[in-house]
């Protein structure tokens, strides 16, 4: 996954919703808790065209968080998070030159042409993100999904000289981010290594490509190897022990032709105690669960 950024608002200001909005963010609130507490059919969804079928049966979705369909009918009955890029950012989004000139990316993604990596180090690049945040509330979302937080970790493993300190400045940003917007859901995909430490600060952890992905290099999608599954859903049970209010969501990547395999995924993940989501790796159309 990776998307982003707007050039205005201020970063750092809690959110205080006008009291016209009062009614709505109490039900707002009321829905979020009944999601905390049960599994929920859920979406991500990258694209600002409505999907033919449109987004029912969804309790909650992920929308990009500045391409996306109107939010107004959306919100109705159902929890919007909007995307947001913490640890990479795409070079057609507006703050990437200026990330350029401040040297703070770290090179390119070779699976995501085009996206580039972030030193989440850089204090600028912290309020870059609070001020994705605040733009994604202003336009009608309640929370946000923050995603490449893993990136951090794999810069530190791949040059810890470099890139020393670049899991704790992610763990760091992210406690920022909920001491901001302390009212807000906020969902996370992976970022397993720093999961200990933001877990309590968090409402989602997402898991992704869990049993399931995408081969970039042979374009093609496979299972997960088995030792690899096995550890992501233990690394994820084990998130939920130690914060039995953290709510688990999978993502998993399957070929939109092969119903059976879509439906074995469902079951799979639902046996785990996980809310699951399958989709194409493009993420820009909705992918039904097949109907018994």
């Amino acid at each position: 996954m990776s998307r982003d950024f707007p050039e205005t608002a201020r970063p750092g200001v809690k959110v205080q919703p006008p009291k016209a909005e009062n009614n709505r963010w109490k039900t707002m609130f009321t829905l979020f808790l009944v999601l905390l507490m049960s599994p929920i059919r859920w979406a991500a969804y990258y694209s600002d065209v409505p999907p033919a079928g449109g987004f029912r049966d969804f309790q909650m979705l992920i929308l990009d968080s500045v391409y996306h369909p109107p939010l107004d009918e959306l919100s109705r009955g159902r929890t919007l998070l909007g995307y947001i890029s913490v640890g990479e950012i795409e070079q057609t989004r507006s703050p990437f030159k200026p990330a350029k000139a401040k040297g703070v990316l770290a090179g390119e993604n070779e699976n995501w042409k085009g996206s580039f990596f972030v030193d989440v180090r850089s204090t600028w690049w912290v309020d870059q993100v609070k001020i994705a945040v605040r733009h994604a509330l202003d336009q009608g979302f309640d929370g946000v999904f923050l995603d490449t937080i893993d990136d951090a970790e794999y810069l530190e493993d791949k040059d810890a000289a470099v890139f020393r300190g670049m899991k704790d400045a992610m763990v760091r940003l992210i406690l920022e981010i909920r001491r901001e917007f302390p009212a807000i859901p906020i969902a996370v995909n992976r970022g397993y290594a720093i999961v200990p430490k933001i877990g309590p600060s968090v409402d989602f952890i997402l898991g992704e490509s869990v049993f399931s992905d995408y081969d970039f290099a042979s374009k093609s999608y496979r299972r997960v190897p088995q030792k690899d599954y096995a550890e992501q859903v233990n690394v994820l049970k084990a998130a939920r022990q130690r914060n039995p209010k953290l709510n688990v969501l999978t993502l998993d990547y399957w070929d939109p032709k092969d119903a059976a395999g879509i439906s074995r995924i469902y079951r799979e993940q639902r046996t785990n105690g996980f809310s699951p989501y399958v989709s194409t790796v493009e993420l820009d159309r909705i992918l039904r669960e097949p109907i018994p």
